[in-house]
């Protein structure tokens, strides 16, 4: 069995309370260092990368440098997925750690909280990492994520406003942004492997949804995810561990992903069925569906 990644939460701390996540049920986490050297360590036969995000922002780590030293050992390329809130010269350092291959910035956190920020002030640290990673010629993805699309374009007066600061700053056409933008899952070149990211909201998988239908999915085929405090889930979107098929402080991989559980769900998608309640609830499925069709 190979995924294609594994998400590691190295913390569940965010620092935010974004309107579109679900809150956060479990006790604040952060992943010691020696527990992820073992689950890297772990996860480095069933995957070349790693992506440091379930739910908390790796950012907010003033040590997240010693995390990525570890990856980089054990052979694993890591993915960062952040709100842009930690991004201050310091923090942005670590990213041009060798290990990294890909950083997905969350653009649409800025105005879905409470935090005190301008405009300006958010973007400045974002388009200097943008700038910083063209002038050392790195060859890792910058995705600026706009997922904030559905059909009432109830964020249109923000996506405006950020198009004109990205079009000034990449020096592209004025209005070049929005003439291209199709109202579905795309990505638009601003400059060297930075793109600008666009994909409609979603809805958090919950026993509590109304949605309930069978399908395909990626997870334990394409991904899995160990949570911060070693529970391991089938996906990145079981936050709270709902399908826990068990734990790495207590067992190793090899074991968890053969128990009764775990292959139920694998053989499930396989044949397009969901053997798990949340699974059955949760529509982001859908996109994976549709691809399939």
């Amino acid at each position: 069995m190979k995924f294609h990644r594994a998400y590691v939460e190295v913390t569940n701390v965010c620092g935010l309370a974004c309107t579109f996540c679900p809150p956060k049920l479990h006790p604040t986490t952060t992943m010691e260092l020696p527990f992820f050297k073992k689950v890297v360590e772990e996860l480095s036969a069933y995957t070349d990368e790693i992506a440091l995000h379930v739910m908390g922002d790796p950012m907010v780590l003033t040590n997240l440098r010693e995390y990525l030293e570890i990856a980089y050992a054990s052979g694993l390329k890591v993915m960062i997925t952040t709100s842009g809130f930690y991004l201050d010269s310091a923090r942005r350092e670590a990213l041009f750690h060798p290990s990294i291959r890909q950083i997905n910035i969350s653009l649409n956190s800025f105005n879905k909280n409470s935090v005190s920020r301008s405009f300006e002030s958010y973007m400045d640290p974002i388009l200097e990492l943008c700038d910083e990673k063209l002038l050392r010629s790195k060859d890792f993805f910058i995705n600026l994520r706009v997922w904030n699309l559905d059909e009432e374009q109830s964020e249109k007066e923000f996506n405006e406003k950020l198009f004109e600061l990205l079009e000034r700053h990449f020096d592209l056409e004025e209005g070049s942004v929005a003439s291209q933008i199709n109202g579905e899952r795309q990505s638009i070149r601003l400059a060297s492997k930075i793109l600008l990211h666009f994909d409609r909201y979603f809805e958090w998988p919950s026993l509590s949804n109304t949605h309930e239908s069978d399908g395909y999915c990626q997870g334990l085929d394409k991904q899995i995810a160990v949570l911060s405090d070693g529970r391991v889930v089938p996906c990145c979107l079981d936050s709270e561990g709902i399908m826990e098929l068990g734990n790495l402080r207590e067992t190793n991989l090899g074991k968890i992903l053969k128990t009764k559980r775990s292959l139920s769900v694998v053989n499930g998608f396989a044949k397009g069925i969901c053997s798990e309640e949340l699974c059955q609830k949760c529509s982001y499925k859908e996109r994976f569906n549709r691809i399939k069709e």
